[in-house]
């Protein structure tokens, strides 16, 4: 059976081995959202995991939810980014950008007066952090239907300049309750009438413009060049589904038509029931690889090897990187959680599984 430390083939790319950083929000970009020197630097220590995926970066300017994060909406925000992945490459390392939009995540006070935009107009319940301190999220402007092009295009255009800026490919972010997961899920996409049915109702019509934007991605990158990340059953950003794991069957079956790169799945916590079910049910509709993100551990594992066997066993990797990035190899490299085949996520105590 392969260990962590085995090649793996994640479309276009060949990773000397199966550990993969995961999409982290550091918002160390400043309010230029330029990506910099601290920030090549943080990602150039981590460059001997098979890949690296960076932080939500914003695909829109006026697409901003935490102070700080990065952009990819214009030139210099591609310059930005070529300092970052020029230090990861002359590293030997892999690297991918998640392009995103916070939808009815973000605030008008960060975006210069801008409402937030979403699928409908129901707030988030909680507050956000902005320059003037923590504010109520505000109710979000919906969408008409013929302004979702302009949406899709903003995927194309991030996706044209992550390439520009020399990064191997995207990840789109459809989970979380970011824009993209506002229209997949009807806790909060309750389009319907005239100038808004095209994108609402039924899952195909919830599912269109996470597809159009994958197929954006598509047309620029190649399917081989394009990742996705859902989380269907995480309520992050005040949003539920009624029937996730059906939705999570119609998107699955579509990505594998379209043979993307990977499909990553954000769990809250893999070892309850409806997040085996949800597992479950990518693996049977999605035939690529599948990263399992979140909830997984080393002592975890452990637990679950004695409850199932009476035995004790190896203990599991211990930091699947250093800040200086150097992979550890430990006396338990060929630990295989739950039967799986790799590790993703760098952070110690949140370990994820890659199924090939």
């Amino acid at each position: 059976m392969p260990t962590l430390f085995d090649p793996l083939t994640l479309g276009a790319l060949t990773l000397p081995n199966r550990i993969v950083m995961a999409p982290l929000t550091r918002a160390r970009a400043g309010r230029s959202h330029i990506a910099n020197a601290l920030m090549a630097e943080h990602y150039a220590q981590r460059a001997s995991a098979g890949l690296l995926i960076a932080e939500a970066t914003m695909v829109a300017a006026d697409g901003c939810a935490f102070t700080g994060e990065p952009g990819i909406y214009d030139d210099a925000c591609v310059a930005g980014w070529r300092d970052v992945t020029g230090a990861v490459h002359a590293a030997g390392g892999r690297m991918q950008l998640q392009i995103w939009h916070p939808g009815r995540s973000a605030h008008s006070s960060l975006n210069g007066g801008v409402q937030p935009i979403s699928s409908g107009e129901r707030a988030i319940q909680g507050f956000i952090n902005t320059p003037d301190g923590k504010q109520p999220y505000e109710n979000p402007r919906r969408l008409r239907d013929d302004e979702l092009p302009a949406i899709v295009d903003l995927f194309r255009q991030a996706t044209r300049r992550a390439l520009q800026a020399g990064f191997d490919g995207v990840q789109l972010h459809g989970a979380h309750g970011y824009l993209l997961d506002q229209f997949l899920r009807d806790g909060v996409n309750d389009r319907s009438g005239p100038g808004y049915e095209r994108y609402g109702g039924s899952i195909e019509n919830r599912a269109r413009l996470l597809l159009e934007c994958i197929d954006a991605a598509i047309a620029e990158a190649g399917a081989d060049r394009v990742g996705l990340r859902l989380s269907p059953l995480a309520g992050s950003n005040d949003l539920q589904d009624s029937n996730p794991e059906a939705l999570l069957a119609y998107i699955a079956t579509q990505l594998g038509q379209r043979h993307i790169a990977y499909l990553e799945l954000r769990h809250m916590d893999p070892a309850l029931d409806a997040e085996r079910r949800i597992a479950a049910v990518a693996r049977q509709h999605f035939k690529g690889p599948l990263l399992r993100n979140g909830g997984f551990s080393a002592r975890r594992q452990r637990r679950r090897h004695r409850l199932r066997t009476g035995l004790p066993r190896q203990p599991g990797p211990g930091r699947a990187a250093e800040p200086g990035g150097r992979a550890e190899r430990t006396a338990a490299e060929d630990l295989l959680y739950g039967g799986c085949v790799g590790v993703h996520g760098l952070p110690s105590s949140r370990r994820s599984v890659c199924q090939p």
